[in-house]
């Protein structure tokens, strides 16, 4: 059971709870973006269940018609064992979802991986389009990502990056990401055919995004997290597309401690959680 000081970022241990808080989202307008929590696995077997586990959840999403599309990590389908591993069962998971016109999203984890989760959206994304990619703008190279993805019609999900990374490769000072941050926005808008995601609660990352959209008339989704500025979602989603990134699953504790360090809002309220019993 997930305490309650969890509860305002986990959508439950089993993805029946989480269907039942994406229906709520959305009826608020939001739609979302389910994850199972899981990452790291060296075994086959705990791979192969969480690439099962998410075929037949995107079935499920199909059958009753929820606004929801899956986000999958590489390391919990099997990039840690080999990458012939992760390739098959992504193209399971991919086959599944064309074959019930549901979105898949690909997460980025560290740099470690990055080139691996890059060839998988690229060896899927001209057979089935409504593939995501995320990228991170603290690494150095994601200029040349975009350029290389520049022509794919899938996806791509900016974020600032939330893992620790070595300096040679990727920028630590707020003040960088962020101006990298819009810089990689401006490509997006400018030269990617594809679709765009913002992935911030940033209020300044926010209105230049707007801001984008405006100046090139370019649809582009917002997506946040369950748990952060969840008001300013629901404001947002009166007027743009808005998606909602919803972990669940009974692994859900090494989730929740990351949410509580990226921010000292989230760490103010779990200590107000704690201290209020």
């Amino acid at each position: 059971m997930i305490p309650p000081i969890a509860r305002r970022f986990i959508a439950g241990t089993t993805a029946d709870s989480a269907l039942d808080h994406v229906r709520a989202q959305n009826d608020a307008g939001i739609t979302c973006l389910m994850n199972k929590l899981g990452e790291h696995y060296h075994d086959q077997q705990p791979a192969r269940e969480d690439t099962q586990a998410y075929q037949e959840l995107i079935k499920t999403l199909a059958q009753e018609d929820v606004g929801a599309s899956v986000s999958v990590k590489p390391s919990q389908i099997g990039l840690f064992i080999d990458e012939e591993t992760f390739s098959t069962n992504f193209a399971n998971i991919v086959e599944t979802a064309a074959a019930h016109d549901i979105r898949v999203w690909l997460d980025m984890e560290d740099h470690t991986t990055t080139d691996a989760t890059i060839q998988a959206y690229r060896d899927n994304v001209s057979t089935y389009e409504e593939i995501g990619i995320c990228l991170q703008a603290n690494l150095k190279r994601t200029s040349s990502d975009i350029q290389t993805l520049a022509e794919t019609n899938g996806w791509i999900r900016l974020v600032k990056g939330a893992y620790s990374e070595p300096d040679d490769i990727a920028f630590s000072s707020t003040e960088k990401i962020d101006t990298q941050y819009k810089e990689l926005l401006d490509m997006l808008f400018e030269s990617y055919d594809g679709r765009i995601a913002a992935g911030t609660h940033d209020p300044a990352m926010i209105e230049y995004v707007h801001e984008l959209h405006e100046t090139y008339d370019r649809s582009f989704q917002h997506q946040m997290l369950m748990g952060v500025r969840m008001d300013r979602q629901r404001e947002l989603a009166q007027d743009y597309d808005v998606a909602q990134y919803v972990p669940y699953g009974p692994e859900w504790m090494a989730y929740f401690y990351r949410r509580l360090r990226e921010k000292k809002e989230n760490l103010l309220f779990g200590l107000r959680a704690v201290l209020t019993g």
